[in-house]
């Protein structure tokens, strides 16, 4: 295990943990969660253009039929995983929808027992049990506060639920394209089909774009080129010289780091039965991950 990557992933880490808390900002100068969404898949597609093209051009262009069609399937399921998400934080705390969303491994494996046919070992089953105890816990801990009429965290919970699977599919889409496609060529595809249906979806909608203030704009840009670009860059290249599971483990310090980033800036507080939430989610995910090399895709 190369040490010289550690320090880049640790970098990933930390920035992806800013994600949640850049979106936080935005939404609070006005931005709507489908604007976010687009302008961070937007702003992403734009930046990598020039060197997705530069190095895999041509064989974007020799793309056809089915390995065409998986990738904008991809790009849907990224622009699904993102709206939901991004809406999540509307009604949640970031503890909650960082945590839940990152239940990627869970649902990978069962989508891998299902559709793949392939059974799932006794640590992961044992995983699996763990990650919906978890998530249990948070749905429980959070309903406490269903009654307050300016909250929501149920619903919350449930579209921070949903991005993961969308990520999953994701990521189980890449999965099978990445035999045939290259990482570049697949990437900068299925973030432009992302960005394009959420920009369409933003006008369709009415989604204020351009007279969003300068502050917002800021945030969705610096979500774009950090935790995007550089976290997810990031996390590909240590796929190099580390062990997909390493780096699926390592992923797992987001949700701490983003709560930690909540609990200090925004003053989000959690309670005993929501930490033991928290707490069988990463370690189911950290169990079910040990099975699972769905990182590289």
């Amino acid at each position: 295990m190369p040490a010289r990557a550690l320090p880049f992933l640790v970098l990933g880490v930390v920035v992806v943990s800013f994600a949640a808390i850049l979106i936080r900002f935005a939404q609070a100068e006005g931005a709507s969660s489908l604007a976010v969404a687009a302008i961070r898949l937007a702003v992403a597609a734009m930046v990598l253009a020039p060197f997705a093209w530069l190095r895999a051009g041509a064989e974007m262009l020799r793309l056809r039929g089915r390995e065409l069609a998986l990738c904008m399937l991809s790009g849907t399921l990224l622009a699904v995983h993102f709206w939901s998400w991004i809406t999540s934080l509307e009604h949640t705390s970031v503890a909650s929808s960082t945590a839940l969303v990152t239940t990627n491994p869970l649902w990978v494996a069962l989508a891998s027992a299902i559709f793949l046919r392939e059974r799932p070992g006794g640590a992961a089953i044992a995983g699996i049990l763990l990650t919906l105890a978890g998530s249990a816990l948070v749905f429980a801990a959070d309903a406490s506060r269903a009654a307050d009429p300016n909250s929501a965290p149920m619903l919350g919970n449930f579209l921070a639920l949903a991005g993961a699977m969308a990520a999953s599919g994701y990521l189980l889409v890449g999965r099978a394209l990445r035999t045939r496609v290259s990482l570049t060529a697949y990437i900068w595809l299925a973030y432009s089909t992302a960005a394009c249906l959420l920009l369409a979806a933003a006008m369709a909608t009415g989604v204020a774009l351009k007279s969003l203030p300068g502050a917002a704009w800021i945030f969705m840009v610096a979500l774009a080129l950090g935790p995007q670009l550089i976290g997810h860059t990031t996390f590909n290249w240590a796929l190099r010289r580390l062990t997909a599971t390493f780096v699926a483990v390592a992923i797992l310090g987001e949700p701490v780091g983003s709560a930690l980033l909540a609990y200090f800036i925004f003053g989000e507080h959690f309670g005993g039965l929501q930490f033991a939430g928290f707490s069988l989610l990463l370690v189911g995910i950290f169990v079910v991950a040990r099975g699972e090399k769905f990182g590289e895709a």
